[in-house]
């Protein structure tokens, strides 16, 4: 049978008699240091209850310092979750597991002439600016923004067997955005940069208009939807331009090397005169232009009413009827100028409409009256 455990707990007696209480202060005095902090009235604590006093503090001090971390956890989850809607949130992401099959390009393949000036930023100070990606449901990415950034990455991988190109900074895009939404923000990031050409605008508006999901009836939604941050007179190049392309077709190999005026005045002739896309086709067809300037040469021809001399011999020069023809750099830019018998053409890369109409009349008039000074 086993013993059972005593423990001796001293209650303290209350006083019954009026002198013991006034010898109490003389008696205080020669108590021990830890007697002497107790109260009076307070009871003494045995072992039992002082343990289970001090684990009760113990339980409620935890109980505190886990509800701290509970609401510190919340506040960093909220804050995480308002970042990544922003996306601000960078990590390195293999860019093997990056996508790039939602949203169609407005950049050609193979027209990039600052690529290589981007690989070497990347690999003298690395990337400044991380791409956008947004998370998949099975675990990979949708690259939303920087589709350059990402190429340059690729071919540093392959050209220097770098593995450290192999993961790529990328900015955590928040799910729900609209497919309009992100098309925006992939079409305002080159709008930036200035170098990317109508033709190369209209021909993603045209891709925009085709895709059932984006909710485009026509190429003039596309437009509104895609360039809505630019100004009115861009988004009427942008369908003049869109127009061009739906005419020629797939025969077209170089559309953004053509100028604004250009393409324009190409526009112009095929809205005039229906008949005339045919002949665009057939110019174009025949042509098998290989490079950028054989073709534009194609479409100044087709403007001029010219065929190719293989087709038809070239008429002899009439007497007298001599053509010049020149490039001339001036701070607005480069002036392409034709002169012949009785015409001079000039051409650059502006929009002379919007000059006042004053302004024009006294340019031409200086024009021709230095003409007159130096004849």
């Amino acid at each position: 049978m086993s013993k059972r455990r005593v423990f001796d707990i001293d209650f303290p007696t209350e006083p019954n008699d009026p002198s013991e209480v006034k010898a109490r202060p003389a008696e205080t005095a020669v108590q021990k240091p830890d007697q002497r902090m107790r109260k009076p009235s307070e009871s003494r604590r045995g072992p039992m209850a002082t343990a289970i006093s001090e684990n009760a503090d113990a339980l409620r001090n935890r109980a505190e310092a886990e509800q701290k971390i509970r609401d510190e956890n919340d506040r960093l989850a909220h804050e995480f979750v308002r970042l990544k809607k922003l996306g601000l949130i960078v990590d390195r992401i293999p860019i093997g597991m990056i996508s790039m099959k939602k949203l169609i390009r407005d950049r050609k393949e193979d027209r990039d002439p600052d690529l290589e000036e981007l690989k070497a930023s990347i690999k003298a100070v690395g990337l400044s600016n991380p791409i956008r990606v947004e998370p998949k449901e099975n675990g990979q990415y949708e690259l939303i923004q920087g589709y350059r950034r990402m190429k340059a990455y690729w071919e540093l991988l392959n050209e220097t067997d770098d593995h450290s190109y192999a993961h790529i900074p990328a900015g955590l895009v928040a799910n729900g955005d609209t497919l309009q939404t992100l098309y925006r923000r992939m079409v305002d990031e080159n709008l930036v940069r200035r170098d990317i050409s109508f033709a190369e605008m209209a021909q993603l508006a045209l891709s925009y208009a085709e895709d059932a999901g984006t909710g485009a009836d026509s190429v003039e939604d596309a437009v509104n939807d895609l360039y809505a941050s630019a100004g009115r007179q861009k988004k009427i190049y942008i369908r003049h331009f869109a127009q061009l392309l739906s005419a020629a077709g797939d025969l077209l190999k170089f559309p953004e090397a053509i100028p604004r005026a250009l393409g324009l005045e190409l526009r112009k002739r095929l809205e005039a005169d229906a008949a005339s896309v045919p002949e665009l086709r057939e110019a174009l067809t025949r042509a098998k232009a290989a490079t950028e300037e054989a073709e534009l040469n194609v479409l100044r021809g087709f403007l001029e009413g010219k065929r190719k001399p293989a087709q038809r011999p070239a008429a002899a020069p009439r007497p007298g009827v001599a053509k010049t023809t020149l490039r001339c750099t001036v701070p607005a830019g480069t002036v392409r100028c034709q002169a012949r018998d009785g015409k001079i053409e000039m051409a650059m890369e502006r929009d002379f409409s919007e000059i006042d109409r004053h302004k024009l009349e006294g340019a031409i008039a200086a024009f021709f009256a230095a003409l007159e000074d130096d004849a």
